[in-house]
């Protein structure tokens, strides 16, 4: 029973997780997003630049690629972990607004990060396949995340989201001005 004056909360739509829940999360969904799929996507196809199973001379140096894009999904992962005390956040559009970092030249640096990754597997691989997977992707952060996530942190942050929106660009290149 509830008393008249007493308000009536409504859920929350965010979950909060310790960080420690957040650090051993994070790792497994990397893996599997990040090095899962596309393996198991280049076994659909033929593997081109493998000689007896094993990637040729080429294809290996698309780990650097690859270690290139983890490296800048770890930074941006350490900097939304240490903007969010106490807990870590699994929502939507963060209540802040990270603008250091990776974040002062791209205003997606985990979305590039990743694709270097799965670029990196299209050369490791030489797949078709994993190539097909990239491009879903791509196709889906470019049209249908970055918007989305763009119209959320314009509603959230007003005026300071599009100052940083004008001055820093989507991807790598020239700002808008």
């Amino acid at each position: 029973m509830t008393r008249p004056n007493q308000r009536i909360r409504k859920p929350s739509k965010r979950a909060l997780l310790p960080h420690w829940m957040a650090l051993i999360l994070t790792p497994v969904l990397f893996l599997l997003a990040h090095v899962a799929v596309p393996r198991e996507l280049s076994l659909l196809s033929t593997r081109h630049g493998w000689a007896h199973g094993r990637p040729g001379r080429r294809n290996l140096l698309a780990l650097i690629l690859i270690g290139i894009g983890a490296a800048g999904i770890s930074w941006c992962a350490r900097l939304h972990v240490v903007a969010s005390p106490g807990s870590f956040e699994m929502e939507h559009t963060p209540r802040y607004l990270l603008v250091r970092g990776p974040y002062q030249f791209t205003r997606n640096p985990m979305y590039l990060s990743g694709m270097a990754i799965w670029l990196g597997w299209v050369l490791f691989y030489g797949s078709v396949a994993v190539c097909v997977g990239l491009v879903v992707v791509w196709g889906s952060v470019i049209f249908l995340v970055v918007p989305w996530e763009e119209r959320e942190l314009e509603a959230r942050f007003g005026e300071a989201y599009l100052q940083y929106k004008h001055t820093v660009p989507r991807w790598l290149g020239k700002t808008r001005r």
